[in-house]
């Protein structure tokens, strides 16, 4: 059997008040957050939950992500930085370490596979996680509780799962440090994968370094490099997406052009 969830992030301000959920069915995801983290400690805190609340199971897990850095962290990335001493091509520590450090631990003799979805194009799965991190972001930033969910099917909710022998060294407890990084948005708007990923796109030059060059994306990274001329983009977007778009410009007092070129 196959279990199939989606797992995403949100950070409003990226840094800011943050959430993480993961999401199988409307009787079985989870979701959490802090007062202040980032968008990329939000999904990788989405991915972890997620394998730690499945470490019960002899199921293979395929999770859907709309984090190219998430990804690629762990499943082209991890195993060098590991080797590094867990240091990037250029020699700097890794950031968001902790997390990355209890993944490894909890994918250790998991059957898996990560499958990379847009996010903000109607994918059920994935509109449901995020809907649910961006809910306990909102209520962490307004000082409420936040919604945790029903947990797995016969887990509760914020509690780790009796662990079989196979699985007991994956099952990692100890909350993560928050490391600050940089403020992707600088039109103060909502920070998420929501129109692009541009978010990723800066996190991987800045997180991985070098390293980020194996990526098979012909719109990833590597297209995106700039010697500093400036260069004309043509962006289609769908009806939906172009209110979002002009929404969130009026929200931050800015133009629509404004609010683009802080997305970047």
């Amino acid at each position: 059997m196959t279990i199939t969830a989606a797992a995403d992030g949100s950070a409003l301000g990226n840094p800011g008040p943050a959430g993480w959920a993961w999401y199988v069915d409307d009787s079985c995801w989870a979701a959490g957050g802090w007062k202040h983290a980032t968008n990329n400690q939000g999904e990788l805190k989405a991915v972890l939950e997620l394998f730690r609340a499945t470490a019960h199971l002899d199921d293979d897990l395929l999770v859907l992500c709309d984090s190219q850095y998430v990804i690629n962290s762990v499943t082209k990335w991890m195993k060098g930085w590991k080797a590094k001493g867990w240091r990037k091509g250029d020699g700097k520590p890794v950031m968001n370490l902790d997390l990355l450090q209890e993944i490894d631990e909890a994918i250790a003799g998991r059957r898996y596979r990560f499958e990379w979805v847009k996010g903000h194009v109607g994918h059920p799965l994935n509109e449901a996680a995020d809907v649910r991190a961006r809910g306990a972001a909102e209520a962490f930033q307004r000082g409420r509780s936040a919604p945790a969910g029903p947990g797995f099917r016969g887990v509760q909710a914020g509690t780790e799962p009796k662990v079989p022998p196979r699985a007991a060294a994956s099952a990692g407890s100890s909350a993560p440090t928050l490391t600050t990084e940089r403020v992707t948005e600088r039109a103060g708007a909502y920070a998420h994968d929501e129109l692009f990923s541009f978010d990723d796109l800066d996190d991987l030059n800045q997180e991985v370094g070098e390293d980020y060059r194996d990526l098979t994306d012909p719109h990833g990274p590597d297209a995106m490099r700039s010697n500093g001329e400036l260069h004309r983009v043509t962006l289609s977007l769908s009806t939906a997406e172009h209110r979002r778009v002009v929404q969130r410009a009026a929200v931050s007092g800015v133009t629509v052009e404004e609010y683009l070129r802080g997305l970047i």
